[in-house]
């Protein structure tokens, strides 16, 4: 059903009709990319099952999944190519990020709906990414040969060693290329065009965007890295102060009578979403991360922040010190040493080889050399008969005894977790609560949030779309709980 078809003046107007004209021809035509729109479905079936294995798998909540399939389905209908079939997925992972390959295969994650606030924002999301798919955006990229990379983000080797390098593989949320601003400004358009003819507020696209800066200037701080794009939707979708300007210009251009918001009943929907990492993930919680599938923790050094990724666990410390955690596979049997000097570290100087014990398991300690003659302090712990807990610390200057003293004391911090433990331990989870009288930003955090999560008063600001004052008694709100 297409509901209050609306057109735009000015500018905004003629940008669309171009698009439209760009893309009238999508069924069945052979296009300027040499790929036709039955190739761009089939390279979105084969790559379909790729992007579920590098982003953690599809999120399991089928009502949740039936909802989000529901607005993006409306969408789709409005737009200028509604025969393309979309399939809409909810991905597994924290990190706020959308995106689409060819063929109508839209992706939106978990961290994206915790930070929406209504139908309306949601429904701007994928209305941008299906814009990506109605102008051929995907199909333009592929014939690059950007689309076949999807690759992981790498963090920063510290040696030659392609096993060491691999440490620094933050894992599930992988970098897709970036769109060209030309392309960007086209899915705007676009995007606000579908949104108002499916009778949706068309603001609500530039207000998600305004959640969406302030959420990966959050993650910066929390990570101590500048608010610069980063493995967040502004990697894929960069965005300069001229393109939120003009969406914000062209979604006022643009009015619907009685538009669709839908806050209450979105808010009821995410009620109980999973929040941050989930447990088989593994957790970062302060210092710790605890990883209740597989069983087993460690803490960080102090002043540490903890990035948890799907193959690694980066830290960052104080002055640019650097350390990465993962698990590697071995043949059971092979002695740790062999294992460090033939496989791990193969190729590298290495030196200050001792043996020791982890919590009753073996363990090998030694120092390499990075390819900038850095010292780089390397634990392996044999966790299983064919696995190797493998910890690597990169020092922001010369080897301090205090510094050592710390790697160590983070190295045989280090156990498995018994059956209990792993039961004991709850991932965090969406909640949404009526502000009660009298209560405030800080009342609410207090009660309800993690005492482990960093900056919970900032966090329940950018989640609430909240950026000063206090809430006020009856609103709705989303707490992070237990």
């Amino acid at each position: 059903m297409v509901k209050n078809r609306s057109t735009s003046p000015g500018p905004f107007r003629a940008a669309a009709a171009v698009a439209l004209l760009a893309i009238s021809s999508w069924a069945g035509a052979q296009s300027i990319f040499g790929i036709s729109p039955e190739d761009e479905k089939r390279i979105g079936r084969e790559e379909h099952s790729k992007i579920l294995t590098q982003f953690g798998g599809a999120y399991d909540d089928p009502n949740l999944a039936r909802y989000v399939d529901s607005i993006g389905q409306f969408i789709a209908a409005a737009s200028n190519a509604p025969e393309v079939g979309y399939t809409f997925t909810i991905i597994d992972s924290p990190i706020v990020n959308a995106f689409a390959l060819p063929g109508g295969y839209v992706y939106l994650t978990r961290g994206l709906l915790a930070l929406a606030d209504n139908e309306a924002e949601v429904a701007g999301v994928l209305a941008h990414e299906i814009a990506h798919v109605t102008a051929r955006h995907g199909a333009k990229r592929h014939t690059k040969g950007t689309l076949a990379g999807l690759g992981l983000a790498v963090l920063g080797a510290v040696t030659d060693n392609d096993a060491l390098m691999s440490l620094g593989r933050v894992g599930a949320h992988a970098a897709l290329s970036a769109y060209s601003r030309t392309e960007e400004y086209e899915a705007d358009d676009l995007g606000v065009l579908y949104l108002s003819r499916a009778g949706f507020e068309p603001g609500a696209m530039s207000s998600f965007l305004d959640k969406l800066k302030r959420n990966s200037a959050l993650a910066a701080s929390m990570h101590g890295r500048p608010a610069t794009p980063g493995l967040d939707f502004f990697a894929t979708h960069p965005r300069t102060r001229d393109r939120v300007a003009r969406a914000v210009a062209a979604a006022r251009r643009t009015s619907v009578s009685d538009p669709i918001v839908g806050r209450n009943i979105y808010l009821s929907k995410i009620d109980g979403l999973l929040f941050g990492d989930g447990p088989e993930q593994g957790f970062v919680r302060g210092l710790r991360f605890v990883h209740p599938s597989i069983g087993f923790e460690f803490e960080a050094p102090p002043g540490f922040r903890l990035l948890n990724g799907e193959r690694a666990v980066t830290g960052f410390g104080p002055e640019g010190a650097r350390m990465y955690f993962d698990l590697g596979r071995t043949e059971p049997g092979r002695s740790l040493r062999r294992y460090l000097y033939r496989d791990w570290a193969a190729g590298t100087r290495l030196s200050r080889f001792r043996r020791t014990s982890v919590d009753g398991m073996d363990a090998v300690t030694a120092v390499a050399r990075g390819s900038g003659g850095q010292p780089v302090r390397l634990a392996a712990i044999r966790f299983q008969a064919d696995s190797v807990a493998r910890f690597a610390f990169v020092p922001a200057g010369a080897p301090r005894s205090e510094t050592d003293r710390h790697q160590r004391t983070s190295v045989f911090s280090f156990r498995r977790l018994s059956r209990w433990e792993a039961r004991a331990l709850k991932p965090w989870r969406v909640v949404v609560r009526e502000v009660g009288p009298a209560e405030t930003v800080d009342s609410l955090v207090a009660r309800h949030f993690p005492t482990e999560m960093r900056m919970p008063r900032r966090t329940f600001r950018v989640l609430n779309g909240l950026p000063q004052g206090e809430p006020r008694a009856g609103d709705r709100v989303k707490l992070i709980t237990e």
